[in-house]
Protein backbone atom coordinates (compact mmCIF):
# COMPACT_ATOMS: atom_id res chain seq x y z
CA UNK A 1 0.00 0.00 0.00
CA UNK A 2 1.20 3.52 -0.74
CA UNK A 3 0.92 6.12 1.94
CA UNK A 4 0.46 9.64 0.63
CA UNK A 5 3.99 12.40 1.26
CA UNK A 6 5.96 9.28 1.34
CA UNK A 7 9.05 11.66 -0.58
CA UNK A 8 12.55 10.97 -0.28
CA UNK A 9 14.72 14.65 0.17
CA UNK A 10 17.45 13.45 -1.15
CA UNK A 11 15.43 12.54 -4.76
CA UNK A 12 13.50 15.85 -4.37
CA UNK A 13 17.00 17.62 -4.54
CA UNK A 14 18.67 15.51 -7.40
CA UNK A 15 15.79 16.05 -9.51
CA UNK A 16 14.96 19.81 -9.19
CA UNK A 17 17.49 20.81 -6.30
CA UNK A 18 19.85 23.86 -7.16
CA UNK A 19 22.83 22.04 -8.64
CA UNK A 20 20.55 20.04 -10.62
CA UNK A 21 19.25 23.03 -12.03
CA UNK A 22 22.85 24.65 -12.70
CA UNK A 23 23.72 21.59 -14.41
CA UNK A 24 21.45 22.54 -17.63
CA UNK A 25 22.01 25.85 -19.28
CA UNK A 26 17.63 26.21 -19.17
CA UNK A 27 18.24 25.02 -15.31
CA UNK A 28 20.70 28.22 -15.13
CA UNK A 29 18.36 30.78 -17.05
CA UNK A 30 15.14 30.20 -14.54
CA UNK A 31 17.79 30.81 -12.25
CA UNK A 32 18.93 33.94 -13.37
CA UNK A 33 15.32 35.15 -13.44
CA UNK A 34 14.23 34.21 -9.93
CA UNK A 35 17.49 36.35 -8.85
CA UNK A 36 16.09 38.87 -11.31
CA UNK A 37 12.94 39.09 -9.75
CA UNK A 38 14.06 38.55 -6.27
CA UNK A 39 12.39 35.45 -5.71
CA UNK A 40 13.61 32.16 -3.57
CA UNK A 41 16.26 30.85 -5.74
CA UNK A 42 15.12 26.65 -4.78
CA UNK A 43 12.62 26.05 -2.91
CA UNK A 44 13.59 22.44 -3.08
CA UNK A 45 17.04 23.13 -0.96
CA UNK A 46 14.97 24.30 2.39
Amino acid sequence: MHYPRRNSRIKRKRSIGFRARMRTRLGRKLINNKRRKGRHINIADR
